[in-house]
């Protein structure tokens, strides 16, 4: 079994480090926004200050956060290990011109981040049981398949028709 390090002591990981990307985020976000005005480093510090010690104060947020900070770590390391694969095969840079690839990407990274947050919350298992095991469930997805069956089709017959003239 691994020991644990000073690094890994319940103080830091449960309060200090929190608290400490909670003061940085805040106080650079008012920096470079400058909601209190331009030269209020001190402010901008006390503000920072102040909700740092309510996030750690409450557990729930905490426990999103870390959550979330989990998620993202393991998230950077696959992106790494990809733009380096990417590196190794073509031997430049990993650069997206088209626009069409681009909208991909940021709506899987959008729908990612959505699967994220939800998991982080713990509220994933509501959310399934609210759409699929409710006694309207079974109708509303029929009815949904449907519908965009119906869509695809009529998208299918009306381009091919338009694009004929």
């Amino acid at each position: 079994m691994a020991d644990i390090t000073i690094l890994q002591h319940w103080i830091l990981t449960k309060f200090a480090f929190p608290f400490l990307l909670v003061f940085f985020l805040v106080y650079a976000i008012l920096e470079k926004t400058k909601v209190l005005g331009d030269n209020k480093h001190q402010v901008n510090a006390l503000v920072a200050f102040v909700i740092g010690l309510i996030f750690v104060g409450f557990a729930y947020p905490k426990e999103v956060v870390e959550n979330l900070i989990l998620f993202l770590t393991v998230a950077l390391v696959v992106v790494f290990v990809a733009l380096l694969l990417w590196g190794f095969v073509t031997g430049g840079e990993a650069k997206i011109s088209n626009n069409k690839i681009k909208a991909l990407t940021a709506g899987a990274v959008i729908i990612v981040t959505i699967i994220a947050v939800i998991w982080a919350t713990g509220t994933d298992n509501e959310i399934i049981d609210f759409f699929f095991y409710q006694s309207w469930s079974k109708a509303f997805w029929t009815n949904v398949v449907f519908v965009v069956a119906i869509a695809t089709a009529l998208a299918l017959v009306l381009r091919s028709s338009s694009g004929g003239n």
